[in-house]
């Protein structure tokens, strides 16, 4: 595999990373594309992250949110 498709890979990882996401899962495919009559490939990246939400420190939640459902 390419060394510079896997740097771009790395620093994918490293920003989301420090944006507060865990990296959970990464999957890259290179393959030539039927579109550009050019020899080089093209990449696609998929990243699965997750990034808990914790509730504020005094344990209280927010009663406006758009997300509650309520009765």
């Amino acid at each position: 595999m390419d060394r510079e498709m896997l740097t771009d890979q790395r620093e994918l990882v490293e920003l989301i990373e420090s944006a507060g996401w865990e990296v959970t899962g990464l999957e890259l495919s290179s393959y030539d594309s039927p579109w550009v009559d050019e020899d080089a490939p093209e990449a696609e990246v998929t990243i699965t992250a997750r990034k808990p939400y914790l509730e504020d420190e005094d344990g209280s939640e927010d009663d406006e949110s758009p997300f509650r459902i309520s009765d």
